[in-house]
C-alpha cells in the first residue's frame, strides 16, 4: 500500500492504462460527473492516483463541504477516544452531555449511549420540525434506545460534545492531533447552523479513504489500534439497518434503510458496487468509496441535481461507469487446436471475468 508524503503534493500515480483502462470510457465516466454538478473526482488504486479530475473553477487545494460523509470521521474519532480510555461507547450520553439533554423522562434519556448515538438507534424522533435542532425541546422521545433506525443528524451532532467533553479540549483540536497530524489531512470542522460540517479539499477525503482502506494504519503508524471498534464501525451495527454501521453505509447486505422512511428495502444499497464496498455519503453527493478486495478508493465532491440527504442513487449511478472503465480488451488462452479460441475479459478483472469461446466448455 502507497502513503503519499504528509506534507507538499506528491502523490505517486498508476497509468490509467495500466489497469486497462480505455480514454473513451475515463471520458464518459467525465462528462456523467460534469453533467451531475461535480466538483472533484479521485480514484485510487493501492493509494496511488489512477484518475484526478476537477470541474469549472474547482481545483486540486479547493476546499468543499464534506456534509455527512464526515459523519466517519466523527466516528473515526470516538474510537480513538475509546483506545485512549477517556469514553466507552457502552457509556450513556448522559455521562458526558448531563441530565435533561433531550425532553425525554430520565429514565428513557438514561437508555441512550453513544453506541446508540453512532448507530442511529436513539430512539429519538426524527420526525420533529427541525431534526438537526440539538436543543433538548427538539429531542423528543419517540421509542426506547435501539429498537428503532432513524436517520438524525441531531444527536449525531451531540457527539461532537460528547468528544470533547470526554476529551476535554475542542472537537478539531482532537481532530488535528488524533487524525490530520499522522495523515497528512487539512481541513477543519465549521459550525454551519445546528451542524457541524467538514471541510477540506478532495485528497484530504483521498488519505482518509487510503487509512480506512488499510484498517486505521497510515504507514507504521497505527492510529486506530482498537481493532475491535474497528471492525464494528465497518459491519452491521444494529439488527434493524442491516446496511448501516457506525455511521458508514455498508454494501452487500439483504437489506437497507433510508433516511425519512421507516421502509425495509430488500436487495443492497448500491447493486452496481461491490458487496465489500463501505461508503460514507453525504448531501449533494459528497462520496467516499472504499472497497478492500480491490484495494480501490474513490472520492466524489459537488453538488447533486437532487435534494435527498442521502444521495445513494446517484453514487450507485457512478459505479456503473467505473465497472466500465476498463477495455474490452481480451485474454487468449492457446490451446493445442488451431480452431480452438478461448476469450477472457475484462483484462484486468476486478468483480467478473467472462468467458468465450468457439468451442462447447465442460
Amino acid at each position: 500500500m502507497y502513503f503519499p508524503p504528509l506534507t507538499g503534493n506528491n502523490w505517486d500515480t498508476i497509468p490509467p492504462q495500466q489497469l486497462g483502462y480505455c480514454t473513451e470510457k475515463i471520458d464518459s465516466l467525465y462528462a456523467f460527473l460534469n453533467t451531475n454538478n461535480t466538483k472533484a473526482f479521485i480514484l485510487l488504486k493501492d493509494g496511488k492516483i489512477v484518475l484526478e479530475k476537477y470541474f469549472g473553477t474547482h481545483t486540486q487545494s479547493s476546499p468543499w463541504q464534506w456534509a455527512s460523509a464526515g459523519k466517519t470521521i466523527t466516528s473515526f474519532i470516538i474510537g480513538i477516544a475509546q483506545q485512549e480510555g477517556l469514553l466507552a461507547i457502552s457509556d450513556t450520553t448522559s455521562r458526558y452531555l448531563g441530565t435533561n439533554w433531550t425532553s425525554c423522562s430520565i429514565v428513557k434519556e438514561q437508555k441512550i449511549t453513544i453506541k446508540h448515538q453512532l448507530s442511529m438507534t436513539t430512539g429519538l424522533d426524527d420526525g420533529v420540525l427541525n431534526n438537526h435542532c440539538t436543543f433538548d425541546s427538539c429531542l423528543v422521545y419517540k421509542a426506547d434506545a435501539g429498537n428503532r433506525w432513524a436517520y438524525h443528524n441531531a444527536p449525531y451532532t451531540l457527539l461532537d460534545k460528547v468528544i470533547e467533553n470526554a476529551t476535554h479540549t475542542t472537537l478539531n483540536l482532537y481532530t488535528n492531533q488524533k487524525l490530520k497530524t499522522p495523515t497528512g489531512m487539512t481541513g477543519t470542522f465549521v459550525k454551519v447552523g445546528d451542524d457541524n460540517v467538514y471541510f477540506s479539499n478532495a485528497r484530504s477525503m483521498a488519505r482518509f479513504g487510503i487509512l480506512i482502506l488499510n484498517n486505521g494504519k497510515w504507514g507504521n503508524n497505527q492510529i486506530l489500534t482498537d481493532t475491535s471498534y474497528f471492525n464494528q464501525m465497518i459491519n452491521t451495527s444494529q439488527a434493524l439497518n442491516k446496511s448501516y454501521g457506525y455511521l458508514w453505509w455498508l454494501n452487500g447486505k439483504s437489506s437497507f434503510m433510508l433516511p425519512t422512511l421507516q421502509t425495509v428495502f430488500n436487495g443492497s444499497l448500491s447493486p452496481n458496487a461491490p458487496n465489500d464496498m463501505i461508503a460514507a455519503l453525504g448531501k449533494d453527493g459528497q462520496f467516499l468509496n472504499v472497497i478492500k478486495s480491490q484495494n480501490l478508493v474513490w472520492v466524489r465532491m459537488g453538488n447533486a441535481p437532487d435534494n435527498v440527504p442521502v444521495p445513494y442513487m446517484l453514487n450507485d449511478s457512478i459505479w456503473r461507469f467505473v465497472n466500465n472503465l476498463q477495455c474490452n480488451s481480451t485474454g487468449i488462452i492457446n490451446t493445442n487446436s488451431n480452431t480452438t479460441r478461448i476469450n477472457l475479459y475484462p483484462n484486468p478483472c476486478f468483480n467478473e471475468l467472462n468467458l468465450e469461446s468457439n468451442e462447447k466448455i465442460l
